[in-house]
């Protein structure tokens, strides 16, 4: 092999193992739900909060490694509770940390009942809202759907996304970066009666009784 064709194939191994390590890591990458900067550490905003990427959704964030520390207001209290501990050992980290407010909208405000389409008192509840995330540094506003017990697993699973799918529209109506606002269904998963309240089949009382089940939690983070 001469001299020329010798250096033209390193160069080519060269290029290759770059192409290699530079594919491992935006693979690595990619399985974060935080934007990592060249040091291996999460980027952060001139506020100090973190970058999210594409990937981060609330749950995707309690398994990544700085989802307690980036999000903790986010997260399930048991998740970061241990980090929690730890910090209160130390002194208190100086600078602002993102606020939460986490607000119900009930379905008689929002929707009719066994309906996902915004009432206009609904309409009414979430101009305030918008108001009130207008007036802050907003970081993400999670709305979640819920349905009472009238009805199948997947009806209500999809009623209760409807739900939460058509608060989301009118706020990115209304100005909201939809990428701000996440949504999600818990269907029939997650009520706030108790199983010894709204006996009996389907009928006026029950579906009366049963109101307080058919909401939408929001939870409006950001910093002020």
């Amino acid at each position: 092999m001469n001299k020329i064709a010798k250096h033209s194939l390193m160069a080519i191994l060269a290029a290759t193992l770059g192409i290699t390590a530079s594919l491992a890591q935006a693979q690595t990458a990619s399985n974060r739900v935080y934007v990592i900067d060249n040091r291996g550490e999460v980027a952060k905003s001139g506020f100090g909060l973190c970058w999210r990427t594409g990937y981060w959704t609330p749950a995707a964030a309690a398994n990544d490694p700085a989802g307690c520390a980036c999000d903790k207001d986010l997260l399930p209290k048991e998740k970061c509770e241990p980090m929690a501990k730890s910090m209160a050992a130390t002194p208190a980290a100086t600078g602002v940390k993102p606020a939460g407010e986490k607000i119900t909208l009930a379905a008689d405000a929002l929707f009719d009942f066994n309906k996902s389409t915004l009432r206009a008192e609904g309409k009414a509840k979430l101009d305030e809202l918008v108001s009130k995330a207008k007036a802050i540094k907003l970081e993400v506003i999670i709305a979640v759907g819920h349905a009472d017990r009238i009805g199948t697993d997947a009806y209500n699973q999809k009623l209760s996304e409807k739900r939460a799918a058509a608060v989301k529209e009118y706020l990115v109506g209304k100005g909201i970066e939809a990428n701000r606002v996440y949504t999600e269904g818990k269907g029939k998963k997650q009520p706030v009666t108790k199983a010894d309240q709204c006996k009996g089949g389907k009928s006026k009382k029950v579906i009366d009784c049963l109101q307080p089940d058919r909401r939408v939690d929001i939870e409006v983070i950001g910093t002020k």
